[in-house]
């Protein structure tokens, strides 16, 4: 279990989290929410042991990540958005990484690839974005660690692709498996995610499952505005609309439009889901 208490952390005076608490469980998908700027990333770096907090506290089973005990470092991977790869064969660096995780699985790295279409004897300089974001993802899944943390995992991935990531990432998930997913691309994860942890600058606005939203909250679908939400957006053939759900009627999550009403009413949505 991952539990954050009272982190603080800036880069120099700039504070990008301010007293914030978060706990996250094993055996769900997490998505992590966020505006550019707000600390997405650099809480998977601080959960990753690759930040040290100011103040306060990130705990994994009892460890300290930026302590960077091996028993913790083999349980926990990062994928940045970007990873910097050297020009070597996918397979060669699939092993090397592979060594330092005691549940490396080669087989199921070399079952991925195929599934993605890509040559795991191919050099990574040659190959194109998407190829070099699915066999990094191959990796990181091959691993077997307990805590995945991916930072815009669908970032360069065509249609297609997107679609075999999210039944990877569903089929990687386990009792005893904790995975954090930093996305801009909500479309693609929607149907995947749950929690949802939605930062704003210095707190957290959102945290909570699909069935506490879905309870809270109810999404409807019209030709016009409702008038009695406190939020609605414009879609294709009318608008869907978000309002209070007093009378507990099951309505399906839409997390873009979640997103963007939890930044446009900040304070009320707070204070909707205070536990």
């Amino acid at each position: 279990m991952i539990e954050i208490n009272a982190l603080n952390f800036k880069y120099g005076k700039c504070h990008v989290f301010n007293d914030i608490s978060l706990s996250f469980k094993s055996g769900q998908i997490y998505g992590l929410l966020g505006q550019n700027g707000v600390g997405k990333t650099t809480l998977l770096k601080i959960i990753a042991g690759l930040q040290r907090v100011h103040s306060g506290e990130c705990v994994i089973d009892g460890k300290f990540p930026y302590d960077r005990l091996p028993s913790l470092l083999q349980e926990t991977y990062i994928l940045p958005e970007e990873p910097e790869i050297p020009a070597v064969q996918i397979e060669e660096f699939a092993k090397n990484t592979g060594a330092f995780y005691p549940r490396f699985d080669l087989n199921k790295f070399y079952s991925i690839m195929k599934e993605f279409g890509v040559d795991p004897k191919s050099k990574f300089s040659k190959l194109s974005l998407g190829q070099r974001k699915k066999s990094m993802i191959a990796i990181a899944l091959s691993l077997n660690t307990r805590y995945i943390l991916l930072d815009e995992p669908s970032n360069g991935l065509d249609i297609p692709s997107k679609s075999l990531l999210c039944r990877l990432i569903a089929r990687q998930c386990s009792d005893d498996v904790t995975i954090i997913i930093s996305t801009h691309q909500v479309k693609d994860m929607e149907n995947l995610i749950s929690p949802i942890i939605i930062l704003d600058r210095d707190e957290v606005l959102l945290d909570a499952s699909i069935e506490e939203i879905s309870d809270k909250l109810y999404f409807s679908y019209s030709r016009e505005k409702d008038p009695s939400a406190f939020y609605c957006e414009q879609v294709p053939g009318g608008y869907v609309c978000i309002s209070a759900n007093e009378d507990n009627m099951e309505s399906k999550v839409n997390i873009e439009a979640l997103f963007n009403a939890v930044l446009s009413n900040k304070h009320y949505v707070k204070e909707l889901f205070k536990k």
